[in-house]
């Protein structure tokens, strides 16, 4: 995720991130530069239309047909955005949900269970760490962190990871339910975060599994295309070659909307706009290790 300063205009402008939408674009506008050019360079100089009344009653479709267009785009980027920000609340609540479970467990375990302590401490960072790698389709071994009582090898990398830890979580609660450490109201204490972690895991899939329509999708492409390539017909009159640049700009602003939107709309990969999940996964290490009372330094080397 770019972290900046949302004040300093001057960086916004003069500076071009490797995010930016004119990097995406520029093979397109490039294209589009050319064809408004050859529109403009056939009907001035080789056909020699100084006037047509018929071309000319295009840039009233481009009047009418700019707020249908402007309306689609609103509603394509609040759709993308709206996802976006449903990620950051699920991870908020991932953030929060870890650090009062670790908080429950570390007062009602006693310091001379420092199997279970340990576990505990481990084990609900790891769940995040998986959920981000899980949300990414893949499995980064050296984000997970073993335990005396839960290895690398008890996981099954080709299946649900962060189901395994959340159901270890749940085991590992209720084993020392049944040994007397903990008492059955403990476990109604607890439980709710304990269940939160796959409730999120869930909400986050869905995100990220369901991407807007194909036919919505298409269509606003094609829409922004097509009202673009006729631009140059309806303006080149009135503007004559200040139409090439007038139709770049225009294509470029309407279709870096969509750009954005497709962007922000799966906020857990890699992106430099998607969610910072690696860092919110080392936000939740760091603070469930200072609950147990282990230095945020071991965390910070052991995750690299």
């Amino acid at each position: 995720m770019v972290r900046y300063n949302p004040k300093d205009w001057v960086h916004f402008i003069f500076n071009f991130h490797r995010a930016d939408t004119i990097r995406k674009l520029f093979p397109l506008l490039v294209a589009m530069t050319v064809y408004s050019l050859a529109i403009a360079v056939f009907i001035i100089d080789v056909w020699q239309l100084h006037d047509s009344s018929d071309l000319r009653n295009i840039s009233i479709m481009h009047s009418l047909l700019g707020f249908v267009i402007s309306t689609l785009l609103v509603f394509r980027t609040n759709t993308a955005y709206d996802r976006w920000y449903e990620g950051r609340k699920q991870w908020g609540s991932l953030v929060n949900n870890s650090r009062n479970l670790a908080l429950k467990m570390h007062q009602m375990l006693d310091s001379h269970h420092t199997e279970a302590r340990d576990f505990f401490q481990i084990m609900i960072p790891n769940f995040s760490a998986s959920l981000k790698n899980h949300l990414r389709n893949q499995f980064i071994e050296k984000d997970f962190i073993e335990c005396a009582t839960f290895q690398l090898a008890h996981l099954n990398q080709k299946e649900h990871v962060p189901q395994q830890i959340a159901s270890a979580l749940f085991g590992k609660a209720y084993a020392l339910e049944r040994e007397g450490i903990l008492r059955p109201e403990h476990l109604l204490v607890v439980n709710p975060e304990i269940q939160s972690l796959m409730d999120i895991c869930g909400a986050c899939e869905r995100i990220r599994n369901t991407p807007i329509p194909f036919s919505y999708s298409s269509f606003l492409k094609k829409f922004v295309t097509l009202y673009c390539l006729t631009l140059p017909l309806g303006y080149v009159f009135n503007l004559h070659y200040l139409v090439v640049p007038f139709v770049v700009f225009v294509f470029y602003v309407l279709a870096s909307l969509e750009v954005i939107a497709e962007e922000i709309e799966d906020p857990f990969g890699t992106d430099a706009n998607d969610l910072p999940t690696d860092q919110l996964a080392v936000v939740i290490r760091n603070t469930v290790y200072q609950v147990f009372g282990q230095a945020i330094q071991t965390v910070n080397v052991k995750t690299g």
